[in-house]
């Protein structure tokens, strides 16, 4: 990727909701650049979607699950796991993974501890037949949190 490319998207990583007029006055170049430049970023997939990151808390959610999961992995569960994945919308990551035994991970969310059990349960049987084992941990999105998610932190990164 271009150095100003580069530059862009860790700008957009910071605060995507700056204008371009804003971004062109950092990055030194002219407005209908940065727009260009945008554009080419979303056409090439590089940038996915244009969402935000919300308090979670605000929004009634009180739980992050992450569940570390040891499945029977065959084919005929590939489009399965996709399908299952897509129509549930408090799961927002799934993937195949290594590590601890297990080869796959989940991070949802639930509005209390009960409705994350009820979930659970529903998942376990739902995925009988696929699942040797799982693993879970419950993060309090109330508690103390040390550092909050944001993807900010990567442009930070880059910068070094």
């Amino acid at each position: 990727m271009k150095k100003r490319m580069l530059s862009l998207l860790l700008e957009l990583l910071k605060d995507s909701k700056r204008s371009d007029r804003e971004l062109a006055k950092v990055l030194e170049v002219s407005q209908p650049t940065v727009t260009r430049m945008r554009s080419r970023l979303v056409k090439e997939g590089v940038i996915k979607e244009w969402t935000i990151i919300p308090d979670f808390t605000k929004m009634g959610y009180e739980i992050l699950a992450i569940t570390c999961i040891k499945g029977k992995w065959r084919s005929e569960f590939g489009e399965r796991a996709v399908e299952w994945a897509m129509a549930n919308p408090n799961i927002i990551f799934v993937a195949r993974a290594e590590g601890m035994g297990k080869n796959a991970v989940v991070l949802s969310m639930h509005k209390n501890y009960s409705e994350y059990s009820d979930w659970l349960e529903d998942r376990m049987v739902e995925w009988a037949d696929a699942l040797e084992d799982y693993d879970t941990m419950l993060i309090s999105l109330g508690g103390r949190i040390i550092k909050p998610f944001s993807l900010k932190y990567l442009a930070e990164l880059e910068e070094k």
